[in-house]
């Protein structure tokens, strides 16, 4: 068993409006999940481009959202804009949790055959736990008291750093907001169409959405490029023409947001290095792997 401390921030919203209040920020669809559950949301700008990416968890008695480190604050901010005659109140729970990625789901005390979403005993601690895809394959991020780590951390195996994380991040062909700096961008250019419900109700930015589905006319696509000491956050080329953007690299290869008329096979300049255009899919894992 492996396991990644995660850099992250959270919030927690209380309040009986709690859940319509986030409904109505978010661009997934937090009513239909069950409690507990979760679900993977951006937070958009008046044009549809991303602000945030969160997971969003739905309890009892409040909702969670982790974020990537600092955005809390940042997000908090934007939320108590629209906080009018709502009764919710916001809590940043930063400093008080924190979130391990564990890289299988052969965890103490999680049931594998159960629900993907769930609270549970760790070791004697109470963990928030959610089945997340951030390698390839199967694991789960893991909420705790940040007080609590020397107790459940010599219960998760093997330490792995987050680079580590990121490069299966990048063979598996997982994009992350944070990580490959996707703010800015149109979810279904940069790979995260299930981050989105287009059945929902209004929300910041669900106007551009509802356009997109129906004219389906985005420019680009998230692939992948292959090549040698490829540069993180570069510019993409075509025969002098700017064609994409990377995200972030492991040197052979990078994720990145392409424009659709760039094939399979193609040949591109990246900051001078030339790499190959391949589909932004999982790499076969080695028998080490």
């Amino acid at each position: 068993m492996r396991f990644t401390h995660l850099p992250s921030s959270s919030l927690r919203l209380t309040g009986a409006d709690r859940v319509d209040f986030v409904q109505g920020q978010m661009t997934n669809d937090l009513k239909r999940a069950s409690v507990p559950g979760m679900v993977e949301a951006c937070f958009l700008n008046v044009r549809g481009q991303i602000e945030f990416h969160a997971r969003v968890y739905k309890r009892t008695d409040d909702v969670y959202l982790h974020l990537a480190s600092g955005e809390a604050p940042k997000l908090a901010e934007r939320l108590r804009k629209y906080v009018i005659f709502d009764q919710v109140e916001l809590e940043d729970l930063s400093d008080t949790l924190s979130t391990l990625h564990v890289w299988t789901e052969d965890l103490p005390g999680w049931q594998a055959n159960g629900p993907d979403t769930r609270s549970f005993d760790l070791e004697g601690t109470a963990a928030l736990a959610s089945r997340v895809n951030r390698t390839g394959r199967p694991g789960l991020d893991v909420h705790v008291l940040t007080r609590h780590l020397e107790r459940v951390v010599p219960h998760l195996g093997e330490p792995v750093s987050l680079d580590e994380l990121n490069r299966a991040r990048v063979l598996a062909g997982i994009p992350d907001v944070h990580e490959d700096r996707l703010q800015g961008n149109l979810l279904q250019e940069v790979g995260l169409e299930p981050a989105i419900s287009y059945r929902k109700g209004c929300y910041v930015g669900q106007e551009i959405m509802a356009r997109l589905e129906a004219r389906g006319n985005t420019r680009f696509r998230l692939a992948a490029l292959q090549g040698a000491d490829l540069p993180s956050f570069a510019d993409v080329t075509s025969n002098g023409k700017s064609v994409g953007t990377t995200g972030a690299s492991i040197g052979e290869r990078v994720l990145v947001k392409l424009r659709k008329e760039v094939e399979v096979g193609a040949t591109v300049d990246v900051g001078g290095v030339t790499a190959v255009v391949v589909e932004a899919r999982p790499v076969p894992h080695t028998a080490e792997g």
